[in-house]
Order: structure tokens, then sequence, then C-alpha cells
């Protein structure tokens, strides 16, 4: 599937940089209707692309594109809008500045408004980062979205995360083949170590315990380990994974122009009736960080995905998680 591309033009970027010709990388489902309400967008994760969020697209999916105008666009950094492996001049590579979840929806809010005439959402929702860049949305512009879906995502990211963070950028950049950014081969030593590094956050101990990567087709701890989590961090490139990090590391609704570092009134500003699914046994984003963020909200309720797929289970992976996430979404589609 081939994405659209909305030249953005110059981005001036929360780290002073004004970014020349940016792109923003796009897919669309189904139509604006006559009333212009039924928009929804739906951000892309770390490391996913548009393709990657076609698990709740579909006919019989919780975003049916017969009833709702569906619009993905991908985060800055992840290889298919603006990235260090796709940039070339000053910002190629290891030059390429910070990006944070703000400079992004002010950028996807161009998108929506000046190309793709949306002026109110029916739903904005994501997962992880995704889930990040939806809270940003939904604080950002109160009035111009209706529901609120975080699933597995945080309005902030937590001391916890940070560390877990800086210990990815360490094992990558450990690899003297990255050579600050400059290699001229993938650094694959540090590749595989960030991927195996990795392995031990995205699905739960309960997870490995019951061996449930041989459900997606593993035969050993190993070849999962090898075949998956190597694998998965072979094809990405180690300057898009470190810009992915950074924006992570600083994502805060708060931490803008509008609301001055001020979390509680960046919270306090969504009108959105909102649906946060954290799942039980997310090691980044536990339900515990959810009901918090729920305190902050006018309107919010938690329903947690009970499910031993750690961060996994808003990602559509297990069958039984995709089913709770279609009935909980449509239900939240269908509320006033």
């Amino acid at each position: 599937m081939e994405p659209e591309t909305y030249a953005a033009g110059v981005l001036a970027l929360q780290s002073g940089v004004a970014f020349p010709d940016a792109r923003i990388a796009y897919v669309t489902f189904g139509a604006l209707n006559a009333a212009r309400d039924n928009a929804v967008i739906f951000p892309t994760r770390f490391g996913g692309t548009h393709e990657d969020n076609l698990y709740l697209i579909g006919e019989d999916r919780a975003l049916d594109p017969r009833e709702y105008f569906i619009v993905v666009p991908n985060l800055i950094g992840n290889g298919v809008s603006s990235s260090p492996s796709n940039t070339g001049g000053a910002f190629a590579h290891g030059h390429f500045p910070a990006v944070s979840i703000y400079d992004n929806v002010l950028a996807q809010h161009r998108l929506a408004t000046e190309v793709l005439g949306i002026e109110r959402f029916a739903l904005v929702l994501g997962w992880s980062m995704g889930g990040q860049q939806a809270y940003q949305w939904a604080s950002l512009y109160p009035d111009r979205v209706a529901r609120l879906a975080v699933i597995c995502g945080a309005a902030r990211t937590a001391p916890h995360t940070h560390v877990f963070m800086e210990g990815m950028k360490a094992a990558l950049t450990a690899d003297a083949a990255w050579a600050g950014g400059a290699y001229r081969e993938p650094p694959e030593r540090g590749l595989r170590a960030i991927g195996r590094a990795w392995a031990g956050w995205g699905f739960s101990q309960a997870f490995y315990r019951a061996e449930m990567f041989r459900e997606l087709g593993y035969i050993s701890l190993e070849d999962f380990l090898v075949r998956y989590w190597e694998g998965l961090y072979m094809a990405r490139d180690a300057n898009n994974i470190l810009t992915m990090l950074a924006t992570w590391r600083s994502a805060d609704v708060g931490a803008n122009e509008r609301y001055r570092g001020d979390y509680a009134a960046a919270m306090g500003a969504i009108e959105a009736r909102t649906l946060l699914m954290p799942g039980r046994t997310d090691l980044y984003f536990p339900p515990e960080d959810a009901e918090a963020e729920a305190e902050l909200l006018r309107r919010a309720e938690i329903k947690p995905i009970e499910s031993v797929w750690g961060h996994y289970a808003g990602g559509g992976r297990s069958e039984e998680d995709l089913r709770f996430l279609t009935a909980a979404l449509r239900e939240l589609l269908e509320s006033d």
C-alpha cells in the first residue's frame, strides 16, 4: 500500500530547528460524509507504519471505511515520513533534528485541515506512541475531537520508561560501527543487541512462561529472539530508531507553548469522551498510570485489556485481545 505524501514545507520544531521540506506520509480509507463529522485519525506507533494500523481497519473491524473517513499519518522518523534515512543535506542521518509529539501533531493538523478538509474528528486513537499523539490531539484541539481512545499509551513518558529507553539507546550505540550516526554500513551488532534487549519488554513474563511465542510460529525461545526480535531491528535504520526514541522520551501533553509545562492543565483541557485501554501486563504503560491520568480527565473510562500479551495486547496479535478492542471501540463510537 503506497502512501500519499503531504509536503508540509518548513516545520518550526520545538527543538528550535527550522526543518525544511518536511513530508508526512499518510493513507486514507473511506470518504468524508456530507456532514463532515465521520473523520477518524489513527497515528502510527514506534517503528510502525500505516500498514501496521490495518488490524483495526476494515468492514469487520472497529474502524469501518463504509462509515468513517480514516486517516493514518506516519510518525516523523519512522522511515516513511521525513526521517534520517530518507532526508538529505544538512539533516541527513545522524544530523536529523529532535522532533516531538507536539511537532508531529501540528503537522498532522495542517494535513487534516489544509489538505483533507477536516475540521472535527469523531475519534482520535492510537496504540503506544500513537496513543501519545492521540492525547496531544485531544489536548491541543479540544473542540475538534469528540472521542479519544488511548490503547496501551500515555499522556507523558514515565521515569521508568525513560530508563528503559536509555538502555535501548546504549545497546544500539555501543556498536563501534554506529560511528556517531555516520555509519556507512548498518551497525549490525548494535541492531541485534537492541532487538534482544527489547524482547524482555514487549511481552510479559506470563507470555514467556507459557511459551506463547509458539502461537506466532516460532519453535523455541532462541528462534523467537533471532527471527522475530533481531529480525525486526535489523530491518530498521539505526538513526531512525534513535529519532523515535527521542520523540517518545520527550512526550508530555503539557510541554508546549500553550500549556507551558502545566501537565494537569493540558489534561484538564481535554473535552473528548475518553476511553483508556491499558494492558494489564504492559511494562511501559501499566494500568496504574492510566488510573492517575483518568483522575485529571473530565470524561474518562478505563477498560484494561486483561491479557498476558504485555504491550502487544494493544497491537492485534491476539485474536481475543483484538475482539476486546473492537467491541470497546465500537461502543465508544456509538456513544454521545
